[in-house]
């Protein structure tokens, strides 16, 4: 075992893809113009992604969906995903149309996270089926199929008769500004299969929920389910929900309470053991959203994580996958 809990080089999971930092931005409903502040400082110091939870039922916040597309407008260069989307609250094909439509006004900024639903009473109250756990995943699946049928461009009236969701004959449009990946946020085995069998990307949830060597663990469980399924495991981004405090001082690696503590250069090691051995290429900062905490993470962890990543892949090399954001650029 390492320092954090999680396992050694020799289980490497490094997929090679390049790597992203994001910030979890909290919806407060009590400050939106604070939450907008953070929004356009995000943008202006370069960070690649804005994750927002989402709990509709959730009186404290701010709707998600509503409060992306705010900040699509207020942003020029950073991408915007919902942390994950509450599918049991929100019918895929209006999501898959909203989602669009935001891409589309945004020059291709959104991105689709989307879950099963963590918190399945706290929905039913508002309105959500009253599904059981299986079924949620079984309702996942299906809102996957009528999410990409809703962007395949098709002309003709889409029909889907699944369990849960139906489509009869609606013609989808329009059509986003690039091929949006989804997602999906998954912590329990025959999610974390589904997605390796159909997500273009994995959302793991927040690491005091899911410590590394848990995370570890469900990285093996996707690439296994992915190769089964005749897919590259290396086409599947893995997004890591981190969170944490700088301090001046080196401390163990991970507080009592799984938090990162310590200075940026401790930071750096941290993520680059992650990144290398645990799996995940995107790491989204759940933080203070102050000044100080969003321009270390960015400006002085973000690529002293990347030069030693890149530096330790050099020796090892592992092909790196297609890129199709960039090809499209």
């Amino acid at each position: 075992m390492t320092t954090d809990g999680s396992q050694p080089r020799a289980a490497a999971l490094d997929w090679g893809r390049p790597l992203e930092f994001g910030f979890f931005l909290d919806p407060a409903a009590d400050d939106p113009t604070a939450v907008l502040d953070t929004a356009r400082l995000l943008d202006k110091l370069g960070y690649d992604l804005i994750g927002i939870q989402d709990h509709p039922y959730q009186a404290r916040h701010l709707d998600t969906l509503s409060l992306l597309g705010v900040i699509l407008g207020q942003t020029s260069r950073v991408r915007v995903f919902a942390d994950v989307a509450d599918l049991p609250l929100r019918p895929p094909a209006v999501l898959a149309k909203a989602a669009a439509t935001l891409d589309l006004l945004s020059g291709g900024r959104f991105e689709m996270g989307l879950g099963a639903g963590g918190f399945l009473k706290a929905a039913h109250a508002m309105g959500a089926p009253q599904w059981t756990p299986g079924q949620s995943l079984a309702a996942l699946e299906e809102a996957v199929t009528v999410i990409r049928a809703m962007w395949s461009g098709e002309r003709r009236g889409l029909q889907f008769d699944g369990q849960f969701y139906r489509l009869g004959g609606v013609h989808p449009g329009p059509a986003a500004a690039h091929p949006i990946p989804i997602w999906i946020g998954a912590n329990k085995p025959h999610a974390l299969a589904l997605t390796g069998q159909i997500g273009d990307g994995w959302v793991s949830p927040l690491m005091g929920y899911k410590p590394p060597f848990e995370a570890a663990e469900a990285n093996r469980v996707i690439d296994r389910a992915a190769t089964e399924a005749g897919r590259n495991p290396a086409d599947i981004r893995r997004i890591y929900n981190v969170q944490g405090v700088f301090t001046h001082q080196r401390t163990q690696a991970l507080d009592a309470d799984g938090d990162i503590t310590g200075p940026p250069e401790q930071w750096a090691d941290v993520l680059t053991h992650f990144a290398l051995d645990v799996g995940f290429d995107t790491f989204v900062l759940a933080a203070d959203s102050d000044e100080g905490t969003l321009t270390t993470f960015i400006t002085d962890v973000a690529p002293a994580v990347r030069a030693r990543v890149a530096e330790a892949r050099a020796h090892s090399p592992r092909k790196a996958p297609t890129d199709r954001r960039r090809q499209l650029s």
